[in-house]
Order: structure tokens, then C-alpha cells, then sequence
């Protein structure tokens, strides 16, 4: 969607808000020997208390609050019985609807990882989000975000996922751009607008380059065991710099 009033923008910001601060409480909530499905309830309860539909279920009917992707899991995790362990990079992917307006997030927790090059994983990946949210700008070409990302990738010794992308969000999950990669595709020359409300998302991975699915309907995973770290805000394109309505 594009912003053009004050009620559109207020909408944003107010379901922007609760999905930074669902996810906010999630990660703060990880601990090892938890359940994904228990770390999803405690989501779920959040969006209801706050008057918020999570987005999965409503608009697909997936099995879960939230996403919760572990590991080589790079998206659309189910939530259930799967214990989180020492070691684990757990990615918590939320997004959710309230009074017609859609905004979505996400973020990875290391877990008592003592893995230098996970946590420089993570570490790259969170900071090459917000190299990528700077870049988009009113004019500005959509492409542009998947160089940036795949330049800060390759320079920090990590890979993009190329199958995987942020997207157009709003007055529903998933709308126009529908593809907002993590590399450079010369060929996409659509432009960011003003007042465009997008979710930006960063996938890098340790060596892989795409992820297959995994035979559950939902779960994408990278076929080599690679692991993942997935970064995502919601934020509305403005001639200077986006407004960022997930960052709580």
C-alpha cells in the first residue's frame, strides 16, 4: 500500500508497533528447553491481548501464531514440540493484522551459541538490514536493497538466499513489490514511491544460496544443513529515511 492519510499512517504505526513488540518480548522469552510450540502461545496470547489477528493464520491458515525456523530452517517454521537447545539460532518471524492494516518482522536469537562464526552470522545479518532499509528511498530502484545486501553478504564471508524476499505490505501481508530480493537483479527496475509501506527482509546464510521446501506444506530449509539468519522490518519509503515502524 501507499500512505495517502493520516488514519492510513496511524494504522501503520499502531500494528507496526505490535509486532516489534511482540517480537521483542519472544526473543527476550527464548531459553533452551522450551518448546516452539510454547514460545508461539506466549506470541499468541500477546496479539490477542492487544487486539491484533495473527497474520499467518488469517490470511493461510498456517498452523501457528508466528513462524519459528531453527537453525537450517530459513522460514515458515511450524511451531510444536521441537525442544530448543544450546546452540540453536531460533528465527521468530511476526505478523499480524489489526483494523485492516498488516505488518510484519522478524528476528534471530542465538542461544547459548559459543559459535564465533553464528554469531558473526547473525551479528552481519542484522546489521546488513539496516544498511538495506537506508538505501530505500523515494526513486530510489528496488534492486538497489538486494545489492547493497548481497554486496555486505559477500564481503562479510556469507551468502544470500535468492529464493527468498522482502515484499510489499499493508492493507494485506503480501502486495506490490511482490519481490524485494537479497541480491541484485538488473533486470527489476521497479522504483520505490513515496509513502510505500514494504517489509524489508535480510536471508544469509552460511553457504547456501536457496532452500527447498521441507514436506510439511511450510517449512523452507537449505538443502546443504547451512544455517540461517533472517532480519526483517516494516517501514514506509519517505524522500529521506524510511520510517521504521517495527523498531520498538
Amino acid at each position: 500500500m501507499s500512505i495517502s492519510t493520516q488514519q492510513e499512517l496511524d494504522g501503520i504505526r499502531a500494528i507496526g508497533w505490535i509486532v516489534g513488540h511482540v517480537l521483542k518480548e519472544m526473543k527476550t522469552s527464548v531459553r533452551a528447553g522450551m518448546t516452539t510450540a510454547e514460545l508461539d502461545a506466549l506470541g499468541n496470547e500477546m496479539m490477542r491481548d492487544l487486539g491484533a489477528n495473527p497474520a499467518p493464520r488469517l490470511v493461510y491458515n498456517f498452523p501457528g501464531a508466528t513462524c519459528i525456523s531453527i537453525n537450517n530452517e530459513a522460514a515458515h517454521g511450524i511451531p510444536g514440540k521441537r525442544v530448543i537447545r544450546e546452540g540453536d539460532l531460533v528465527n521468530i518471524d511476526v505478523s499480524a493484522e489489526k483494523d485492516g492494516f498488516f505488518a510484519d518482522n522478524g528476528g534471530t536469537v542465538a542461544v547459548d551459541v559459543t559459535d564465533k562464526r553464528l554469531l558473526r552470522l547473525c551479528e552481519s545479518s542484522k546489521a546488513i538490514l539496516d544498511k538495506a532499509i537506508a538505501t530505500a528511498k523515494t526513486g530510489v530502484r528496488v534492486n538497489q536493497v538486494g545489492r547493497v545486501i548481497e554486496r555486505e553478504a559477500r564481503k562479510n564471508g556469507f551468502q544470500v538466499i535468492e529464493n527468498l524476499c522482502g515484499h510489499g505490505v499493508g492493507r494485506s501481508l503480501h502486495e506490490e513489490p511482490s519481490e524485494i530480493a537479497n541480491y541484485y537483479d538488473p533486470a527489476y527496475r521497479k522504483t520505490f514511491t513515496r509513502g510505500m509501506v514494504v517489509a524489508i527482509e535480510t536471508f544469509i546464510s552460511t553457504r547456501a544460496h536457496y532452500v527447498v521446501e521441507k514436506g510439511d506444506g511450510w517449512t523452507y530449509i537449505t538443502p546443504d544443513g547451512s544455517y540461517v539468519a533472517q532480519y526483517e522490518h516494516t517501514v514506509i519509503i519517505t524522500d529521506t529515511e524510511p520510517i521504521v515502524v517495527t523498531a520498538v
